[in-house]
């Protein structure tokens, strides 16, 4: 199981981020755990500066703006 983490204050682009990432897993079958990280402190402590982040088990994968479909189906991989 994968660990994915959404960085972000709950502005609409996180939200948006958050929908598509798990639209994304539940259409390749892949189990994660996702979860919704908004508090300031915690978000800085990955370096991300601009959200939405995405992290994947630890790595922090994306910052700033929602990330395209195709670029999340790489990430997940399966």
């Amino acid at each position: 199981m994968i660990e994915v983490k959404i960085l972000g204050t709950g502005c609409a682009s996180c939200k948006t981020t958050q929908k598509l990432v798990e639209e994304v897993l539940a259409a390749k079958g892949v189990q994660a755990r996702v979860e919704k990280v908004e508090d300031i402190a915690s978000i800085m402590r990955y370096g991300v500066m601009s959200t939405p982040g995405v992290v994947i088990d630890g790595k922090v994968v994306h910052a700033g703006g929602v990330p395209a479909r195709a670029q999340v189906e790489q990430w997940i991989g399966a």
